[in-house]
């Protein structure tokens, strides 16, 4: 027989709980966070930008992700009226609501960082 929860039972746990669930459901995987604060670090960015800027990622990945991302409103795609097409992206102001959390998200892994270093010394 499943054990019933008991800490997050009350409404207000509930909320905070589902929305932390949606949250990490929205900006999962390994690059979300990186496009974004690529894309803050700059006022628009081309797809072809963005694959040599995020370090790693392939580009049926980088794709898949704005799609996503575009999908939640997290950023905007504008296909621009050029030979060839030219596609660039920028983040919404919805998505720029997140800017703060992924400044700490940054700030936290280089302390990370920092002391993990220390304790190699």
């Amino acid at each position: 027989m499943k054990k019933e929860a008991s800490l997050n039972t009350t409404a207000i746990c509930k909320t905070r709980i589902g929305a932390i669930k949606d949250t990490m459901e929205i900006l999962s995987g390994k690059w979300k966070i990186h496009i974004l604060g690529t894309l803050m670090q700059s006022e628009k960015m081309r797809f072809m930008d963005l694959l040599r800027e995020v370090d790693g990622i392939a580009a049926k990945m980088l794709s898949k992700e704005l799609q996503d991302m575009e999908m939640n409103h997290l950023i905007r795609r504008t296909v621009l009226d050029t030979k060839p097409i030219t596609v660039e992206y920028e983040v919404t102001e919805y998505g720029k609501t997140l800017e703060r959390i992924i400044d700490e998200i940054a700030q936290w892994g280089i302390e990370y960082r920092k002391s993990i270093y220390e304790m190699s010394k």
